[in-house]
């Protein structure tokens, strides 16, 4: 079963949440399985370029199936690979702290981006978006 809007919009609350918790102003972008856009949040004083970085971290995830640090690990292991890759998508793909896979059981949903943290903090955020999906 797909990712729904409604569970889209728990993940980004949970991360909000979790934000708010930490004193900072986030954005959390959720895709599909496809990297398609389902939901995006931008809280009050949340960095103006934050709903891109947060969409660009999750469409990377979703993308290449991993989390932002090993995204971040490829981009420096296989740079040229990267940056064709990187243009072969809809978004551009930011690598870092920030995005996680969002699974059911050993399936793939989609992924959270989160921007306007530190790196830690977005990962933070992006983590608690899930501890209940």
């Amino acid at each position: 079963m797909a990712l729904t809007l409604a569970e889209s919009h728990d993940i980004i609350a949970r991360a909000q949440k979790k934000a708010a918790e930490l004193g900072i102003r986030i954005t959390v972008a959720v895709v599909d399985a496809g990297a398609v856009l389902i939901a995006l949040s931008r809280m009050d004083g949340a960095p103006p370029v934050s709903p891109q970085v947060a969409e660009a971290k999750a469409v990377g995830a979703a993308m290449l199936l991993r989390d932002g640090a090993a995204l971040a690990e490829l981009a420096k292991e296989r740079p040229a690979f990267f940056s064709v890759v990187d243009r072969l998508v809809r978004e551009p793909i930011v690598p870092g702290l920030g995005s996680v896979l969002v699974r059911r059981g050993d399936e793939v949903l989609g992924a959270v981006g989160v921007s306007g943290g530190r790196p830690e903090q977005d990962l933070e955020c992006a983590e608690a978006g899930l501890s209940s999906a």
